[in-house]
């Protein structure tokens, strides 16, 4: 019984110890596309592994591109009502075009509209 005990205690403390180092945005774009993915690939003919693997890439990116155009969002609006010639709103320029290098939407047309202005 006492083994049991050192057992249960220690699967414990390793557990919360890999549940800290997990990342909960990556987890959450996979374990989402690898469901959906798996059930498409159980029904289109027994094919969940593949479906999860290939549903847990997709998920995992959308969740990323999701991320990234909230991010250009949030920079935007902080960007817009930030003081002029303020150090955070050139700190916001600066996160709006490392997201526009990125290929996110709205960072690009936000980037295109604002640098015609200035010419």
């Amino acid at each position: 019984m006492k083994k049991f005990v050192q057992s249960a205690v220690l699967a414990a403390s390793c557990m919360a110890g890999l549940g800290l180092c997990a990342s909960p945005a990556y987890a959450l774009g996979c374990l989402s596309g690898a469901t959906a993915g798996a059930v498409a690939g159980h029904v289109a003919g027994g094919h969940a592994v593949m479906g999860a693997a290939a549903g847990c890439l997709v998920g995992h990116e959308l969740a990323v591109k999701r991320d990234r155009e909230a991010e250009a969002n949030k920079l935007i609006a902080h960007y817009e009502t930030a003081p002029e010639g303020s150090a955070e709103r050139s700190k916001d320029l600066a996160g709006i075009d490392k997201l526009a290098r990125k290929n996110v939407p709205i960072a690009v047309q936000w980037v295109q509209e604002h640098s015609v202005q200035s010419q």
